[in-house]
């Protein structure tokens, strides 16, 4: 279970923070090979495409994931990388109800 604390527009912002470790999450590099993924939130599952957020996009979400999460600010300090974001667009008719 990831926490999204960033939404723009239908797409989900997501942290690839493995809590302030120096290292990515396999998650991460799990997705850099298949950028395809099902997401589930609210009794729905989703078909997204996920990418790494551009340098531009970083800078300008990373300060609004921060005031969403504070905890995340901690991590950064801690890990010797830039803490990637994660962008998952809604792949078009690819939401279904699950039970």
């Amino acid at each position: 279970m990831l926490l999204v604390p960033l939404t723009e527009g239908t797409d989900l912002v997501i942290v690839a923070s493995k809590g302030g470790d120096s290292r990515d999450p396999d998650w991460l590099k799990n997705l850099l090979v298949t950028p395809t993924v099902q997401v589930r939130m609210r009794g729905r599952a989703t078909k997204m495409l996920a990418r790494v957020a551009t340098p531009d996009e970083h800078a300008v979400w990373w300060p609004r994931v921060v005031t969403r999460y504070r905890h995340y600010e901690s991590y950064q300090r801690r890990a010797n990388r830039e803490i990637p974001l994660v962008i998952c667009r809604l792949i078009e008719g690819e939401t279904r109800n699950v039970d």
